[in-house]
């Protein structure tokens, strides 16, 4: 009997991108005196989503809005939350607060600095960007506090890395594209598979897998690749690897963070948070720095040792990669949150 179709798996949409919403929502009740039924915002690669409003609240020189998040088909422990933002005047600029439910940062390593409310960049350059929209909408100067909160976060936490990493009373608000991908490792498998089917039937001599957005457009432009030339390798490096082994294409570029590449370095091919994680004995132990053996994230041992432990990393992953997926010539690059490129070895 031949067997159905699978029906495709639906996306959801980010903490961030919710506290968005929800902040353009409370910006319209405080400034222009009235709440709509949804709201609509711009995500950073250009769609459109609607979010309808589940929450409404205002008071003297305040005004709160509240998103359900919906991550779709991916079993995210933030789908169904109600994330809540406050906002209000504030003494001068865009001031983040983290309410009920979002955690504080109490560790360095991560992006946002210590005593900061968890609330990553991405997101924060969201609502600032809603921030001054409104603020010509309405003629308001844009000085505004942003409180967000997030309905029962303290014990979803619990369930996320947040203790490990020092975010302490709650969630962090993620994000950098505002979609949440549906997780499912046999279908994206499938699609880097059809990816390098597609480029091997079409010629092309140099492929490269990268870890995220970022990494995948330093890459691109650092090698002049077109669009088909990038697979969309993400956590599943060995899904990938494995595949060019058996349908080798001459050249292949890995690029991502230090964390991630870390961790390709060490011998993990499956680098999504949950399913593997650093040794800092090992990463110490890489450049003879015993103080690494102490960082609480890979960002924090960088910050520590400096390139040098990059170029290590770099090298580690590129031995793993010869070692383990022999055809291919393979190099790495690794390339920080901001687009910079740490370091480069093989190719």
């Amino acid at each position: 009997m031949e067997e159905l179709p699978k029906p495709a798996l639906r996306r959801g949409w980010t903490t961030g991108a919710c506290a968005t919403a929800a902040t353009k929502a409370a910006l319209q009740r405080l400034w222009g005196g009235a709440f709509g039924a949804d709201v609509q915002i711009t995500l950073p690669k250009g769609e459109t989503p609607t979010f309808a409003l589940a929450h409404r609240d205002a008071g003297a020189g305040w005004a709160a809005a509240g998103i359900i998040k919906d991550a779709g088909d991916d079993p995210d422990v933030t789908h169904g939350a109600l994330i809540i933002v406050r906002v209000s005047a504030s003494d001068g600029g865009i001031v983040f607060k983290a309410g009920e439910g979002v955690g504080t940062v109490t560790k360095a390593g991560l992006p946002i600095g210590v005593g900061e409310p968890a609330i990553n960049p991405v997101p924060r350059a969201m609502m600032d960007e809603v921030v001054a929209e409104a603020a010509a909408i309405y003629g308001k100067t844009p000085h505004v506090t942003i409180t967000v909160s997030i309905r029962d976060g303290a014990a979803l936490a619990l369930k996320t890395w947040n203790p490990r990493l020092g975010i302490v009373g709650g969630l962090s608000v993620l994000g950098t594209t505002g979609v949440v991908r549906p997780f499912s490792c046999a279908a994206w498998i499938a699609s880097i598979h059809r990816g390098i089917d597609v480029s091997i039937a079409d010629g092309l001599t140099h492929v490269a897998g990268c870890t995220g957005a970022t990494s995948e457009r330093v890459v691109q432009d650092l090698y002049g690749l077109p669009d088909h030339a990038m697979l969309d390798m993400g956590d599943f490096a060995g899904g990938m690897l494995k595949y060019l082994v058996k349908h080798p294409v001459a050249r292949v570029t890995i690029g991502g963070g230090i964390g991630k590449l870390t961790k390709l370095a060490q011998g993990a091919i499956d680098l999504h948070s949950g399913r593997s994680q650093v040794d800092f004995a090992a990463l110490a132990a890489l450049i003879d720095d015993p103080r690494l053996a102490d960082a609480n994230t890979v960002l924090e041992a960088y910050q520590i040792a400096g390139p040098p432990l990059a170029q290590a990393v770099a090298d580690a992953a590129l031995r793993q990669l010869n070692d383990r997926f022999a055809g291919p010539r393979y190099d790495v690059v690794i390339i920080d949150r901001a687009g910079v490129v740490l370091a480069r070895a093989g190719g």
